[in-house]
């Protein structure tokens, strides 16, 4: 079924659902991310857009500015990855909540970088949880890989895996809120046929 059908009819007819599940998946997300920061977290409505990933950059805020990029694969009844992109300002103040003392000067510190790969791990597995009970599928995740680079070079992770299927994405732009506003993206990337068992597991044919 999945080889005679588009990534682009997949994302058009189902937009709708797909929206809703980034939307669950971001507010479990902060919710996971509250409880690790012992503090309360709110967050502001997801945005979520269907992109040209050539459009990613300039809505992320510049493909030169420094961020984290967080990037898990998956496994199990869907393949594919995941991406969780933060500003390095946002980053650094997430980090300094989590450990509890001042942010570091410059770079990150190989601590630092632990603790965001942590921050990483259970933000995007909260997303992915999320995603597993909505569909009553099984998601694997892989151990989370931590880049500290410019946005282009973050996204070139993605725009190899979307070379192979297509040209457009599902962006989750999540605005965590505490005393700051701190802006997170999702990237999902399950592979072609992964829409269409995760549509089916939501009770959707195609």
């Amino acid at each position: 079924m999945a080889d005679n059908m588009s990534f682009e009819r997949v994302t058009t007819e189902y937009y709708d659902v797909l929206k809703e599940l980034g939307n669950i998946g971001a507010g479990n997300a902060t919710t996971a991310l509250a409880q690790m920061l012992q503090t309360k977290v709110d967050m502001k409505v997801p945005q979520v857009r269907l992109l040209d990933f050539k459009d990613v950059g300039v809505v992320m805020g510049g493909e030169e500015q420094l961020v984290a990029g967080i990037y898990l694969a998956v496994e199990g009844d869907i393949t594919g990855s995941i991406m969780f992109i933060l500003e390095q300002s946002a980053a650094k103040s997430l980090v300094s909540k989590l450990m509890g003392m001042p942010p570091s000067e410059g770079g990150f510190t190989e601590i630092e970088i632990s603790a965001m790969k942590e921050i990483g791990n259970i933000i995007t597995g909260a997303y992915l949880n999320s995603l597993a009970q909505m569909t009553n599928l099984k998601m694997i995740p892989s151990v989370p890989d931590l880049n500290i680079d410019m946005l282009n070079a973050i996204l070139s992770v993605p725009a190899i895996e979307f070379g192979i299927i297509g040209d457009q994405i599902l962006l989750i732009q999540t605005v965590f809120t505490d005393d700051v506003d701190l802006n997170g993206y999702f990237i999902l990337m399950p592979d072609l046929e992964s829409y269409s068992t995760m549509l089916k597991g939501l009770g959707l044919s195609i």
